[in-house]
């Protein structure tokens, strides 16, 4: 796979660095030399060029990518055109930032096939956080459910996940365990491993260090957050 991401701020360049982390083939724009000169080494390629200027656009061969980021936050004009141009060189998913509602309507109006809110997703998580610490990571799959990273702490540990009853009193599915196993190294030392189960079974204990991933509705998350906090 061979994504392109343009612009280079902290967003765009954390979404390129992860995904060439990921051995996805980057191909990470600017027009500020400085924010290429910075990633160059962290990407397959890194390029200086004026993304509303088809010609440059052509010359990295951009019609070639299977996704194009948008990832400008601060000049919504640049942002906008920038879609523009990628959909107009044949671009088929252009995944753009928008910064307010009027900046997503013009967005989705010019053909981005999807738009990432990040101030408006980073509050919410924010807000969940402070409302329900033990929640450790919330991504939204599709309107009204998510998977989510939680540890379910004391009020579930030492039972089986049968017994635990989640499925049955919150309709959440537990779909992987990570657990910090002790053990000692060849120094004679205690120290501790994790381990993923990614196909947990009803007899699985919980323990309440795990992190549990669980999908399902956000309704029934709410539900089950005011019972941890309660």
């Amino acid at each position: 796979m061979i994504v392109s991401v343009i612009g280079l701020g902290h967003f765009g360049a954390r979404v390129a660095t992860r995904l060439s982390e990921k051995g996805v083939e980057v191909v990470a724009i600017d027009s500020e030399l400085e924010l290429v000169e910075k990633i160059k080494d962290l990407v397959t390629h890194a390029v200086c060029i004026d993304v509303t200027d088809e010609r440059a656009l052509r010359s990295v061969n951009i019609s070639e990518v299977d996704v194009a980021i948008i990832a400008i936050g601060d000049n919504i004009q640049m942002s906008i055109m920038a879609v523009a141009m990628l959909r107009k060189l044949g671009v088929g998913r252009v995944i753009a930032r928008a910064t307010n509602k009027l900046h997503e309507h013009v967005l989705h109006e010019i053909g981005a096939s999807e738009i990432i809110k990040v101030e408006e997703e980073m509050g919410d998580i924010i807000a969940s956080k402070i409302i329900a610490p033990h929640i450790l990571q919330q991504y939204s799959f599709a309107p009204g459910y998510s998977i989510v990273q939680v540890k379910l702490g004391k009020r579930f540990a030492g039972k089986t996940i049968v017994e635990s009853q989640i499925k049955q009193n919150y309709e959440l599915n537990i779909v992987a365990i990570e657990k910090k196993v002790p053990y000692i190294t060849e120094e004679g030392k205690s120290a501790f491993r994790i381990e993923i189960n990614d196909n947990p079974v009803p007899m699985d204990i919980l323990g309440d260090d795990d992190v549990v991933v669980l999908v399902g509705s956000d309704k029934k998350f709410n539900e089950l957050f005011a019972d941890l906090s309660a």
